[in-house]
């Protein structure tokens, strides 16, 4: 965790410096939640094996679970490297991250910490500050965080995973050539992406004037690849370790935990929380089915039509659909965005963030695939080629049992 505020020149920040003050640190986590900390090895297997980069990740440092346990795939990507040391330390590469181990730190939340990669890749370069646009102005650097990239700041992590932005948001030329809205911050480089949001779903947040990002609107920069090439690591395939099973969240059980109360719902994977999300669940009249329940059908989208109780509703394309109680089901939610407020929105369902629905919806085991499919959702005629093209994936995958569901106050 990083605390004062670092020249962007230098290529190796005061991350490095073994005296913390670890007490700061743990305020500062208490105010900027957004990381989780294993604090003891959790049950299942201690070691995995990722064959699309022929790379392993275990917990000899903690590394295992705290991937597990703050965004896995989507925010770290996979292992590149085995685990090594650097400056004394060790460390090992994501396509998206460098985790480090501190020991110094050992028994605090801060025991594992990212690299700060964004500094290291900046290095040199010098950021102009000032922005004409509106949002949260640090003044730890002077640079400002406006739109997409603060929401998904906000929604993702914030401080403990981000760290303070070191440049305002600028069009660049990636590595692999393609020209994209960045902006880099301490740990990372955010990178926006709208032609990863269907035009149908574009459509409808602007007609309902809500700030719902997509999960793939905003990626992480993979800073961690492009620095381990840098500092010539050897990222070549190394055989799987016998008895080292292929990852999969399936490893683990699966439990979603939705709190009636705090508007609020927690993904596990046996007892570690992966995924923290605000929901908005049934309304007066249309009250959540409480219980203990399993998913038992997936879509990628549903068309929602009916009539509960007098009232007729029609929505079309729900998005990352798990139904997991006769016609109760965790989805995405592109019509509000009243979630964790307090107010309770839907006709029984438990309504998600777009981004937080589509990360549980990719999690939740089994996966969906068109392969599995067993009918066409109940299809309305589509009103243009955006929604047209959509209807191919309408898929319904059923199952005998997928994760627990447990829904109470």
């Amino acid at each position: 965790m990083f605390i004062a505020p670092v020249n962007v020149a230098r290529s190796r920040a005061p991350h490095r410096a073994v005296q913390c003050v670890v007490a700061l640190l743990a305020l500062l986590f208490a105010i900027q939640p957004g990381l989780t900390h294993a604090a003891q090895p959790q049950s299942g297997p201690q070691a995995v094996y990722f064959s699309q980069t022929g790379h392993g990740l275990d917990n000899r440092y903690g590394f295992l679970d705290y991937w597990r346990a703050n965004g896995q795939i989507n925010r770290f990507g996979a292992p590149i490297t085995e685990a090594l040391e650097e400056d004394g330390r060790p460390v090992q590469y994501f396509e998206r991250a460098r985790f480090e181990y501190h020991l110094e730190a050992q028994g605090t939340p801060f025991e594992v910490q990212l690299g700060l990669l964004g500094h290291e890749a900046a290095a040199g370069q010098q950021f102009p500050v000032g922005t004409q646009m509106a949002g949260r102005t640090f003044p730890e650097t002077g640079y400002t965080v406006f739109g997409k990239f603060l929401d998904y700041w906000n929604n993702w992590g914030s401080m403990a995973a981000f760290g303070y932005p070191i440049s305002e948001s600028f069009v660049t030329t990636l590595p692999d050539g393609s020209n994209v809205a960045v902006q880099y911050f301490e740990r990372v480089r955010l990178e926006y992406h709208p032609e990863n949001v269907p035009e149908f779903y574009r459509e409808r947040r602007q007609a309902n004037n809500t700030r719902n990002l997509m999960l793939n609107e905003i990626t992480i920069g993979k800073l961690g690849s492009e620095m381990a090439q840098q500092h010539g690591y050897d990222t070549a395939p190394v055989a799987r370790q016998a008895g080292v099973p292929e990852w999969s969240p399936a490893l683990w059980p699966q439990r979603i935990d939705v709190n009636l109360t705090t508007q609020q719902l927690v993904a596990y994977e046996g007892n570690l929380p992966v995924l923290h999300a605000p929901v908005s669940t049934g309304r007066d009249g249309f009250e959540t089915a409480q219980g203990s329940f399993h998913v038992y059908a997936k879509l990628l989208y549903d068309d929602m039509t009916g009539t509960l109780q007098g009232e007729e509703y029609d929505v079309r394309k729900v998005p990352y659909v798990m139904y997991f109680h006769e016609g109760y089901a965790l989805h995405g939610t592109y019509w509000h965005d009243l979630f964790g407020t307090g107010v309770r929105a839907s006709h029984g369902c438990v309504n998600l963030p777009m981004d937080k629905a589509q990360w549980l919806w990719e999690w939740e085991q089994p996966a969906w695939s068109q392969a599995k499919a067993s009918r066409i959702s109940p299809s309305l005629k589509p009103k243009n080629d955006a929604e047209a093209a959509l209807q191919p994936l309408e898929g319904l995958a059923t199952f005998q049992q997928g994760a627990t569901v447990v829904v109470h106050e």
